[in-house]
């Protein structure tokens, strides 16, 4: 009954789908496949095991039929390889009590002959109705453990870059659900959603630290950088009840075009009772193209940010002259963020490390540069019953391109306390090519807004 449910919370924000259909109309054969069962070898680390558990599960996905069961059985861990896959599961339910555990042997991770690209950890395409789930107790969640810490950190990324492996990645798929698990240290994202339609996540938890006591992102930390938490691209989604912390986006709401599969916009999401830290709630990066690129009624609401690097992030970034993209009807609500060690509020172009992008070490260190994209369109973007407690920083950044300014661009009762001086003074925010109101009880408003009495 969850998709039923599902249209029903949408509908409550006026996101309406026309898709949601019960788990109820299916019908189910009960057959539980027990990995350790069949032959899975538990609690055991060598690479001839991590090899033969991950042969093993490849050929129990390519043997699932509709109403099959896989049970990753409790107090059990499960070592893997690189390079688990399946296609076309309907009807089936994957049970992780236990722990399935990759190895970090990064010389013998399998990878694409032509292009030395490595393969995710997990891959799957064209399922449908299929639920990822734990039957443990409350408080307890089965796990998937990325063994991330030697994918990352400075020296690693010189030396590869962003060839490190997803955790999960999830492409052109209905009808998911995933529940009551723990995403534990990916080497890179951690879940990636692409083009796919009618998707809950619930109870579901995002861990990637350096070091799990602490509680803060300094340097140290964040060289777990790229493993963003849960990146969505589809329509008909809904988050909530979930922890993430992470050194990238917690959530990022990716584009969808007019070449898409299932909507020509990434369209209809909900993600509610978020308590996130990182690198923001976010929106993009959103980059314009030929066949013009989409986010719309996105809601982020009810969620809290203690000690995270960024707050609310919404990112552009540039492409090629003529080519189009929007970002519009995008609302954050009843959102806490406390102490934010870097920017509180940014909607502008993405900050990040390629050519022609914004410097991730603007405006601090004198010759760096923020441009700002054109073929963008803002419009509609609403903060509400936002609250900001002691930033280090100025509280933020919104900038938009004077020849496509950002459009009914709305704070309304965005409080910030004790905004930290540096770069912007009394300015406290860098403000230029945005129809802005602020409105209620915001303060400090941003100098480029109107102010619209209560």
């Amino acid at each position: 009954m969850f998709f039923i449910f599902f249209g029903l919370i949408l509908s409550s924000i006026g996101i309406v789908s026309s898709h949601v259909v019960s788990h109820n109309q299916l019908n189910y054969n009960d057959r539980v496949i027990n990995f350790e069962t069949v032959g899975g070898i538990a609690d055991n680390s060598s690479l001839d095991t991590c090899w033969a558990n991950s042969h093993l599960l490849n050929q129990t996905f390519a043997s699932m039929q509709s109403g099959d069961t896989l049970l990753i059985p409790s107090n059990k861990t499960f070592w893997l390889m690189g390079g688990i896959y399946a296609r076309g599961l309907v009807n089936v339910t994957i049970q992780i009590d236990g722990i399935l555990k990759f190895s970090d042997n990064q010389t013998v991770w399998p990878r694409d002959p032509q292009t030395q690209q490595v393969h995710e950890c997990f891959f799957f395409e064209q399922l449908n109705y299929v639920t990822f789930t734990s039957s443990l107790p409350e408080g307890k969640k089965g796990i998937i453990d990325g063994s991330g810490a030697h994918w990352w950190g400075l020296v690693e990324y010189l030396l590869i870059a962003e060839n490190r492996p997803r955790l999960i990645s999830i492409y052109n798929s209905t009808n998911l659900l995933v529940e009551n698990i723990l995403l534990k240290n990916s080497p890179y994202w951690t879940f990636l959603a692409n083009d796919i339609a009618n998707l809950e996540i619930r109870h579901t938890d995002v861990d990637a630290r350096v070091n799990p006591d602490i509680h803060y992102h300094d340097h140290n930390e964040l060289q777990a950088f790229n493993t963003d938490g849960f990146d969505i691209a589809g329509t008909n989604v809904w988050i909530h009840d979930c922890n993430i912390w992470n050194d990238d986006d917690c959530i990022a709401v990716k584009e969808q075009s007019s070449t898409s599969i299932h909507s020509p916009c990434s369209e209809n999401m909900l993600f509610e009772r978020i308590n996130a830290s990182g690198v923001g709630l976010t929106i993009g990066s959103i980059g314009p193209s030929a066949s013009h690129t989409c986010v719309r009624n996105i809601t982020f609401r009810d969620s809290t940010m203690y000690n995270t690097f960024k707050g609310i992030y919404l990112k552009s970034r540039p492409g090629a002259l003529g080519h189009t993209g929007e970002i519009t009807n995008v609302t954050y609500q009843n959102i806490l963020i406390n102490n934010a060690s870097q920017w509180s509020i940014w909607i502008g172009p993405q900050q990040a490390g390629y050519k022609d992008a914004c410097s991730l070490l603007w405006p601090f260190v004198p010759g760096t540069h923020c441009p700002i994209p054109v073929g963008i369109t803002w419009n509609n973007i609403i903060l509400r019953n936002i609250t900001i407690n002691g930033p280090q920083l100025s509280p933020g950044v919104i900038l938009g391109n004077s020849t496509n300014p950002m459009l009914n661009i709305l704070f309304d009762n965005v409080l910030v306390t004790k905004p930290g001086i540096l770069p912007w003074g009394t300015h406290y925010y860098a403000c230029e090519g945005v129809d802005g109101i602020a409105q209620g009880n915001t303060e400090p408003p941003p100098p480029c807004f109107k102010r619209k009495p209560f």
